[in-house]
């Protein structure tokens, strides 16, 4: 019982980050290993992406409520999320990710020193494209983290995040709020994958799913009120630890 308790807190904390800038999975994974170090990996990852589901998915609805998601460039990378998740997860089962593990904290570096060195970036909601080249650039986007998603996973929200604040003209506000929209697909298309293969513990999972869900109705609320400029200040402490946690793992593991 005390476990199912650690895990729906941390399942809550990890719905209230997640809603705003991405990167619960910081918060939600650690403790599902800390708790179950005796469970299949795969099984954990599942069970993270059955509760990551619905807190995503209430934030997409929370968001979409109070503001007007650009659905000309979030559907197609939507789709193409889902389409290369499901990729993803398939390729994962084949090839080893120890690369991409370490290349990761790179990544996550070069986004957090452009976020910062660029202090206009995400300040204001200016779409960029528009027409087959909005299409055609939010369908890259949304192959690219769809299949990262699927095939490793850590930080795909932030990802998501800042690709669309950076190739897209959004403000963090409404970057995140797209990147719940496509976070929905990439998470479907997952569980179809590790659902078939029994790697879901549905009841744990559930219980987790309701805590989520209760953490992204705060932290969407939150989001909302401060606005785009709290949410670039949170993301950039959220990337910082997602360098810290994948360096440490990639590294010194």
């Amino acid at each position: 019982m005390m476990d199912v308790a650690i895990l729906g807190a941390a399942s809550f904390v990890a719905g209230i980050v997640d809603a705003m800038v991405g990167g619960g999975g910081l918060i939600q994974i650690p403790a599902l290993f800390a708790v179950l170090p005796k469970e299949v990996p795969a099984t954990l990852f599942g069970t993270s992406k059955l509760a990551g589901l619905f807190g995503s998915g209430t934030s997409a609805l929370s968001y979409a409520r109070r503001v007007r998601i650009a659905w000309s460039a979030v559907a197609p990378a939507a789709v193409a999320a889902f389409a290369l998740s499901f990729a993803g997860a398939y390729t994962v089962t084949r090839v080893p990710s120890d690369f991409v593990r370490a290349l990761l904290p790179v990544m996550l570096l070069f986004v957090a020193v452009y976020t910062f060195r660029n202090k206009d970036l995400g300040s204001s909601h200016a779409p960029l494209h528009s027409g087959d080249t909005e299409r055609y650039v939010a369908v890259a986007l949304g192959a690219g983290i769809g299949f990262y998603a699927g095939f490793f996973g850590p930080g795909a929200g932030s990802f998501l995040i800042f690709l669309f604040v950076r190739y897209f003209g959004f403000d963090f506000l409404n970057a995140s709020a797209a990147a719940k929209v496509v976070n929905v697909a990439c998470n479907i298309s997952a569980l179809m994958w590790l659902g078939y293969n029994g790697h879901i513990l549905w009841q744990l999972g559930l219980v987790m799913a309701a805590c989520q869900v209760a953490g992204s109705i705060v932290g969407t609320r939150i989001a909302l009120r401060h606005g785009s400029a709290f949410v670039r200040k949170l993301f950039l402490v959220v990337v910082a630890l997602l360098i810290l946690k994948t360096g440490y793992d990639a590294f010194l593991m």
